[in-house]
């Protein structure tokens, strides 16, 4: 089996090793803009080791964002800060991918240090929609269900973010499926109640997103590898199943998905998700076998060995770390000499002499 610091290749891109950053909000953008505080973030990681670097979830429309400190990516005045990103990130041996979304019920917030409440109108919200007139919770503002025009209007608005990634320099595109946001209220009963071909069955549950996910892949390069972050339970009786994440990662896979990114809960606060270590990598495994499609796994990772076992046991085909890359951007550089595999690191030009590296 291959270990954590195996090559992987996906069509035509190929990663130094199995490590990634998971897409992780900032909260920390204006009108959408990446700016340094974005390029220093990203590109510390890129030059710490990670194989595979994610730019946060990027909306493809303003009222998509989860809060006004969030990223987008629905007009051309956002290519050039994020192009940099990019740029920077390959310019370390890292691939630079990116993750557009739409934030759906959970849009229209505070930023997580000021609370993460639904802005009020004299604190500039915005109008915020989902699939039904369902709030998130007792204590958020009802959405309004959209039309079928607003969902063809969406799924343009992917269109126009994929070609914009793409003119970035992108070289690995991610659409957010997960976490409660637009496309996971789309799959789950909890917040799904429409009688129309979008709500219903499963197959009329998951039409969003797979029609989506089609227009994406069409204007997506034929070289440059797809995801998409599902949540793979709600961890909540009623609600979106594993089971159903699979034969939804099945009909991903036949419509050009190359990896599923597997996640999980965010659907409905009333959920008891048993959080410790490695506690997602359980679904990692399931979509990757039952599926037949390379998976990634998330959700407290972050130990070495631990990372190492989760590959070597076929569990996953990459391990994507949050937190720990906010502790420590060189953590592959400790995990390759915890796992005896130093020759394997990177390390930037200017450290080497930090590592008993030759110079000159």
């Amino acid at each position: 089996m291959p270990h954590l610091f195996d090559e992987l290749q996906l069509r035509g891109l190929t990663l130094r090793n199995r490590i990634g950053v998971s897409p992780m909000c900032q909260y920390f953008g204006k009108d959408g803009l990446a700016d340094d505080w974005h390029l220093v973030h990203l590109g510390a990681r890129a030059a710490g080791g990670a194989g595979l670097v994610f730019v946060e979830a990027t909306g493809v429309v303003p009222e998509g964002r989860i809060t006004p400190g969030c990223l987008g990516i629905w007009s051309d005045d956002h290519i050039e800060p994020l192009a940099r990103i990019a740029q920077f990130v390959k310019g370390q041996g890292a691939a630079a991918a990116i993750q557009t979304g739409h934030a759906g019920r959970k849009a229209s917030c505070k930023q997580p240090w000021e609370g993460g409440a639904h802005l009020s109108s004299d604190e500039g919200s915005w109008e915020i929609v989902a699939p039904s007139a369902v709030p998130f919770s007792d204590k958020a503002p009802v959405p309004r269900e959209l039309t079928l025009d607003d969902i063809a209007g969406v799924q343009d608005a992917f269109r126009s973010a994929a070609r914009r990634v793409k003119e970035a320099g992108f070289e690995w595109l991610e659409v957010h499926g997960a976490h409660g946001y637009l496309m996971h209220s789309f799959h789950s009963p909890l917040s799904n109640k429409r009688t129309d071909n979008f709500g219903g069955s499963f197959e009329n549950r998951v039409r969003f997103t797979v029609d989506t996910v089609r227009i994406v892949r069409e204007e997506w390069p034929d070289d440059r590898p797809m995801s998409v972050r599902l949540s793979s339970t709600d961890w909540y009786e009623g609600g979106w199943t594993l089971e159903e994440t699979i034969e939804l990662s099945k009909i991903l896979k036949g419509v050009g998905v190359d990896l599923i990114d597997c996640s999980g809960g965010g659907g409905t606060p009333l959920a008891k998700i048993p959080v410790g270590a490695g506690y997602q990598v359980p679904f990692a495994e399931a979509v990757r076998r039952e599926a037949d499609v390379p998976t990634s796994a998330v959700g407290m990772i972050t130990e070495p060995w631990q990372a190492d076992q989760i590959i070597r046991n076929g569990q996953a085909d990459i391990v994507l770390l949050a937190r720990e890359f906010l502790r420590d951007p060189y953590w592959p550089q400790r995990a390759a000499v915890a796992l005896s595999k130093k020759d394997l690191a990177y390390v930037p030009d200017p450290y080497h002499r930090a590592h008993g590296r030759k110079m000159g």
